[in-house]
């Protein structure tokens, strides 16, 4: 089948990496599934005379996808969890809209983008060309390779076309990759840049940031006041598996403490820690949730929300065993039990990369998301992608949007089906609880924003791109960790 730019698939299934992790091959089902994929949607394009690069784009190509992933992921028993779309969805377009598309208040607590022309730069060597590898550095902005004008191609505008313009995204949180102060390549202050520029299109309900704090480095304790008196950060973001020497730290230690007693102080009731998708066996005990439920006893007034949910890809996802949970979303359920820490109260499980595994494996993503919801609870879990590293996260809206857990599984598990309100709950409504917000008084402004003008005229004309922008590769990674290539 054809492979051009232009012919890729609306819902992505690669081995792009978000830059902490190195990416992992497609396994058979998966490449399976991309092969039929392009199969069923050329037959479908040729059956209602449409150009294949116009159905790709739309709700019936987007169909089309995902009841190919189904075909495939049955194919090896993989049928724990399932896309729920009619057959005819791939050729009705007013039913493939219905089942596709909707109008879930979308909150994104877990966004990324890089600035192409960071303090970063200045440590590299003259000949370096960090992120050369992202497909979208080959886009019209890169005018001169030598001076790595490419980068603009990743820069803040290209974000708010990826996030608001080609998904269905109303609101996010621009987060940080674990690094030291003296080498990120987003900043606060580059940061705050890119939420001013959404400001000047009205659209200042639209981005919230964080603040990067890693309490076992030199500094970054102290740096917390400024973060949120000057910068006012919606959440602290720390990573417990990284610090000097690659050695992590635990939140119950006493610079995890200090760092939730000053959070706490300062009015910052939220504080995002990376769990699970470890870096590397030398801090790998870090990436555990053992200390998640401790620290959420002895702070109730806090909210710990923990990234990634304490996934870990190299775990196989099963039902809860007590007996066998010291690893993955097992190891924060088994935390938060032990401490006898309720569903629906202060810790919050968050979704980006997460998803965009499970989309790989059905069965994964049932266990995962009934668990999750039963043992965090069904108000406290949180939607993100960690896109731009995934490129447009519309490809993970749309696949969540029409996700459904098997009835196997809801007879031998005793799992729930997750309804449409559930959904929209997952989507959005559950995090304006921890960042206080009023989903009603967002949308009633973002609807007369000029965002929403903008992208009103754009979709007369989209033109998604379908790529990905993290590493795909082992080598690929290696550079990205050292910012060359």
């Amino acid at each position: 089948m054809a492979t051009e730019d232009h012919l890729k698939l609306p819902i992505k299934l690669d081995s792009t990496s978000n830059g902490e992790f190195i990416p992992v091959p497609l396994a058979p089902p998966q490449c399976l599934a991309n092969d039929l994929a392009k199969e069923s949607t050329a037959a479908d394009a040729k059956a209602t005379n449409s150009n294949r690069r116009q159905f790709l784009k739309s709700s019936c190509g987007v169909a089309s996808t995902l009841l190919a992933f189904n075909s495939a992921f049955a194919k090896f028993g993989m049928t724990g969890g399932f896309y729920q779309l009619s057959a005819d969805a791939s050729k009705d377009p007013q039913l493939a809209k219905y089942q596709v598309d909707g109008n879930e208040f979308i909150f994104d607590v877990q966004g990324h983008f890089v600035n192409p022309n960071g303090d970063w730069l200045k440590k590299l060597p003259e000949t370096a060309k960090p992120l050369a590898f992202m497909p979208k550095a080959q886009c019209d902005l890169a005018t001169n390779q030598s001076n790595r004008n490419y980068l603009n191609c990743l820069g803040s505008e290209e974000f708010i076309k990826d996030v608001f313009m080609d998904s269905d995204t109303d609101l996010m949180v621009l987060s940080f990759v674990p690094s030291a102060a003296d080498n990120e390549p987003l900043t606060i202050q580059e940061a705050a840049a890119t939420r001013a520029i959404i400001d000047q299109m009205d659209g200042n309900h639209r981005l919230l940031l964080h603040g990067r704090v890693n309490p076992n480095q030199s500094g970054d304790l102290e740096g917390m006041d400024a973060l949120a008196e000057e910068w006012q950060v919606a959440a602290f973001k720390t990573y417990t598996q990284f610090g000097p020497d690659g050695i992590g730290y635990w939140l119950s230690d006493d610079v995890g403490l200090a760092m939730i007693e000053k959070a706490q102080k300062l009015g910052v009731r939220n504080i995002c820690i990376h769990k699970g998708i470890p870096f590397g066996q030398q801090s790998f005990e870090h990436s555990l949730s053992d200390d998640v439920g401790q620290v959420a006893k002895l702070y109730p007034e806090m909210n710990f929300i923990i990234y990634h949910s304490g996934y870990d890809m190299n775990y196989q996802e099963q039902a809860y065993q007590p007996d066998n949970a010291n690893r993955g979303v097992d190891s924060l359920i088994h935390s938060v039990l032990k401490h006898q820490v309720k569903p629906n109260s202060n810790v919050y499980a968050e979704l980006g990369s997460t998803w965009r595994f499970l989309m790989r494996d059905p069965n994964q993503a049932a266990h995962v998301m009934a668990k999750l919801i039963k043992y965090v609870g069904e108000d406290n879990v949180l939607w993100g992608t960690d896109s731009i590293w995934y490129g447009s996260p519309q490809d993970q809206i749309q696949a969540f949007r029409t996700f459904q857990i098997g009835q196997e599984f809801q007879e031998k598990y005793g799992y729930q089906t997750i309804m449409p309100q559930l959904k929209a709950k997952i989507f959005g409504l559950n995090a304006t609880k921890p960042y206080q917000i009023s989903a009603e008084e967002v949308n009633r402004f973002i609807a007369k924003d000029a965002l929403t003008a903008a992208k009103q005229n754009y979709l007369n004309d989209p033109n998604p791109h379908f790529n990905t922008y993290g590493p795909k590769t082992r080598r690929e990674y290696l550079n990205l960790l050292k910012w060359g290539g």
